[in-house]
């Protein structure tokens, strides 16, 4: 949903709002997602990189955006999400994000677990 908050003063989405359209959905995808139920959510996992592309300006409207998230790469300790920020009739955004599986209390990085391999390739792009 747009916020009347996310509005800049050219009254369009402001850049920087995107990304927490794109924080929202990863929250979703490893913390409430219901086909992890019984599973317990990711544990550290911080961002290394965002690209992002603004493809056109989102004005302030009642109706929904999406974001279409899916896994491009998986590496022992890190994998690579593509979004898009979109709605039935038009593409916002596309983005890219490197995220890195971390050990909290160690402050380094961490490998993925078996069970979030697993997970992560639910959502791989197939060619």
């Amino acid at each position: 949903m747009v916020r009347f908050a996310d509005i800049d003063s050219l009254g369009h989405v402001n850049n920087v709002r995107f990304l927490d359209y794109l924080e929202d959905a990863r929250f979703e995808m490893f913390h409430l997602d219901p086909h992890r139920a019984g599973e317990g959510p990711f544990k550290g996992l911080v961002v290394a990189k965002h690209e992002i592309q603004y493809r056109r300006p989102l004005d302030f409207r009642a109706e929904p955006v999406r974001v279409e998230t899916w896994v491009t790469e998986i590496r022992a300790a890190r994998f690579t999400l593509e979004h898009e920020i979109l709605d039935d009739h038009d593409l916002y955004v596309t983005a890219r994000s490197v995220i890195v599986a971390y050990d909290v209390e160690r402050a380094a990085p961490r490998r993925l677990t078996e069970d979030e391999l697993t997970y992560l390739k639910k959502f791989a792009a197939t060619s």
